[in-house]
């Protein structure tokens, strides 16, 4: 059975991929920070540490392509069941990981498992996301609250599994810590696959490879924006703040080492949760029911102005600096506080314009070219985090950020009603 949009067994369904995609960013969140803490402290440098997410996001871009094909074609349920199945093995496959292997052996090793995650990532998040399309409630604001719950929610979980990564690692160890997110992860898609309700679409045989790529220009325009708006959040996010933390905060030792661990880890948490909460809030915070998709298009532009501001900020207070400080510290971490602020309303507003832009017997395909895009800027900004910080430090990481945030600007002025 087809639910289609406001009808009552809508929301039953809606829980179960929320619940799904839940513990998909929690065990996705953990194991981001726990790879990046872990061969931090083995010694890779920041464009080493790099290398080990480019093949999770170049991933989810060939994904993304296919995936809204792919869920087209098969149907909703087999692609988040598909995300969640491959999670768990490249969980499992970490483990496998010898201690005593070379730098470039270990570097392979994991960019592979990362790639295999980067997969599973985005088969759930667009199955998640098109799904609200089908299953919203049709009248008012219902698709902008639906869109921004679900994506807001899972912010905060995904925040929670910084702090949960960091902390496993810190007392279970690698190895201990990949293993019991594994065997939850197994819990949660045996209860998935028990608890999910009918409703969501089948597929349909007709469905053709060649409509991903989509001939809608504001789809496209907004695309575009969003490999720019993810871009310069990643270019700091992934890999230089972080390192840029860790030297402020640990002195060397072991007790050190894991006192940075919790503080990095607690403060990704924070930012992430911090987010999800403010963009889970946008359509109330919008005032969205009494505000056409036209004037909710001209909003995400000045939003994405507004945005542009913190980096370029932060960047003169870099420069102005005289390597760590305490006080830039501070700067820094209330900057990026104010950053992840608008950068909520921002993408929430993408999220459900995306959504408003779609047919609803093309949203799949329209999502996975839209999270094609947010890939390829999650990869353009995890490339540009370990290099710009390696070359010119944190202040050339912030300034990309800025130049990152006005193109995604200037692409959101072209949006049309």
């Amino acid at each position: 059975m087809t639910t289609t949009a406001g009808r009552p067994d809508g929301l039953p369904a809606y829980l179960a991929v929320t619940a799904a995609y839940w513990a998909f960013m929690l065990t996705d969140g953990a194991l981001r920070m726990l790879v990046l803490l872990h061969f931090h402290a083995l010694g890779f440098t920041p464009v080493q540490l790099a290398y080990l997410f480019v093949l999770y996001e170049i991933a989810g871009m060939a994904t993304n392509l296919c995936a809204g094909w792919l869920a087209a074609r098969f149907g909703l349920t087999s692609t988040l069941y598909a995300g969640l199945v491959i999670q768990l093995a490249a969980l499992l496959a970490l483990t496998r990981l010898d201690p005593n292997w070379s730098i470039g052996a270990s570097v392979v090793f994991v960019m592979a498992v990362q790639g295999a995650s980067g997969v599973a990532k985005d088969l759930t998040k667009m199955s998640a996301k098109s799904a609200v399309k089908w299953l919203a409630p049709a009248e008012g604001d219902g698709l902008f609250r639906w869109v921004a719950a679900l994506t807001g929610s899972k912010n905060a979980i995904k925040g929670l599994g910084f702090l949960l990564g960091a902390g496993l690692l810190a007392t279970l160890g690698f190895n201990g810590a990949v293993l019991a997110m594994a065997a939850a992860l197994a819990v949660v898609l045996i209860g998935t696959a028990v608890a999910m309700p009918s409703g969501l679409p089948s597929g349909r045989k007709d469905a053709k490879f060649k409509d991903v790529f989509s001939t809608e220009r504001n789809v496209n325009w907004l695309s575009l924006a969003r490999v720019f708006l993810f871009g310069a959040r990643d270019v700091w996010f992934v890999v230089g703040i972080p390192i840029y933390f860790y030297a402020v905060l640990s002195d060397g030792t072991t007790e050190g080492n894991r006192t940075a661990f919790f503080a990095i880890g607690f403060f990704m948490a924070v930012w992430i949760m911090l987010y999800g909460a403010v963009q889970a809030n946008t359509p109330r915070m919008l005032r969205a029911n009494t505000r056409s998709t036209a004037q909710l298009m001209h909003a995400a532009s000045r939003w994405a102005w507004m945005l542009t501001a913190v980096p370029a900020a932060l960047t003169v207070a870099a420069l102005s600096a005289n390597g760590p400080s305490s006080w830039l510290t501070a700067v820094l971490v209330l900057g990026l506080l104010l950053f992840g602020a608008l950068f909520a309303v921002n993408s929430a507003l993408h999220s459900y314009l995306i959504l408003a832009f779609s047919r609803t017997d093309r949203v799949t395909l329209d999502v996975g070219f839209y999270y094609m895009a947010n890939a390829g800027g999650r990869l353009l900004g995890t490339v540009l985090s370990g290099v710009s910080y390696q070359v010119g430090g944190l202040a050339l990481m912030l300034a990309v950020a800025t130049a990152m945030v006005a193109t995604s600007a200037l692409a959101t002025t072209r949006l049309s009603a």
